[in-house]
């Protein structure tokens, strides 16, 4: 997929209203990564998941929730790079 159209499909994403709940190729878009990294992230065995809703066998992100996922590992990355 060119630069160009992976940033119109996260901007598309990113103008969805707050309230409403993103799937999982939404989530994945949002967060610029494969749907099966999105997947690995919700499995009780990994040491940061992500927020996530489960509605019976679907799963759904609140992207406000999504938003503050990033914020908390860009700190957590920013306070790490700093120690050295």
């Amino acid at each position: 997929m060119p630069r160009d159209e992976s940033l119109a499909a996260v901007a598309n994403v990113r103008t969805v209203d707050d309230d409403a709940l993103l799937t999982v190729h939404d989530a994945a878009r949002f967060l610029n990564v494969p749907v099966s990294w999105v997947y690995e992230h919700t499995r009780d065995n990994c040491s940061a998941p992500l927020p996530f809703v489960k509605l019976g066998k679907y799963l759904r992100f609140d992207a406000r929730d999504l938003r503050a996922y990033v914020d908390a590992r860009r700190a957590e990355s920013t306070r790490i790079r700093t120690r050295r």
